[in-house]
C-alpha cells in the first residue's frame, strides 16, 4: 500500500488533534457532567459539518446516495457517541497521556484486525510479522506509560 506524505500528516494532525479534543471534553464534563458534554461536542461537530457542506461548499459528495449505503455504514454514528464518551469519562481519571496511549494501542490493533481481513468493504492489507512486533512494541510501550 503506497502511503502518501500528505496523508501521513493529516493522520499525525487528527491524532494530535485527539489528545486536545479529548482534555477539552473532559473539562467540559466536569464542568456539566460527562453524557451532557458528549452531547454537546456531538452537536458542535454536526454544526460545524453543516458550515463545511452548505455555506462553504466542501462537500465532494452526495447525501443524495444515502439509501444505498449498507445499513452497518451508519454504525459510525453509534460509535461516536461510545468513542467521546469514552474519552471523556477516562482522561480525567487516569490522564491524557495514560488514555490516549491506551486508546491509540487499542485504535492499530482494531486496525491491523479491519485491514487483514479488508472489513467494511476496504482492501485487504496482509499481516505480516513485523506488525506483530509493531504490535508487541506498542503493548509494551503502553504498559510502560501506564505505570505509576
Amino acid at each position: 500500500m503506497k502511503t502518501t506524505l500528505p496523508a501521513f500528516l493529516l493522520a499525525a494532525l487528527a491524532g494530535s488533534t485527539m489528545a486536545l479534543q479529548g482534555a477539552l471534553n473532559s473539562a467540559l464534563g466536569k464542568i456539566i457532567g460527562l453524557l451532557e458534554a458528549t452531547l454537546v461536542v456531538l452537536v458542535i461537530g454536526t454544526v460545524t459539518v453543516l458550515l463545511l457542506l452548505y455555506p462553504f461548499n466542501l462537500g465532494q459528495g452526495s447525501l443524495g446516495k444515502i439509501p444505498g449505503a449498507p445499513w452497518y455504514t451508519f454504525l459510525g454514528g453509534v460509535l461516536i457517541v461510545f468513542i467521546t464518551f469514552g474519552v471523556v469519562a477516562s482522561m480525567p481519571r487516569i490522564g491524557v497521556a495514560n488514555a490516549t496511549t491506551a486508546i491509540v494501542a487499542a485504535q492499530v490493533a482494531t486496525a491491523v484486525v479491519v485491514d487483514h481481513f479488508g472489513l467494511f468493504g476496504l482492501a485487504p492489507v496482509p499481516f505480516s510479522y513485523w506488525k506483530i512486533l509493531g504490535l508487541a512494541l506498542m503493548a509494551a510501550g503502553t504498559r510502560l506509560m501506564l505505570l505509576q
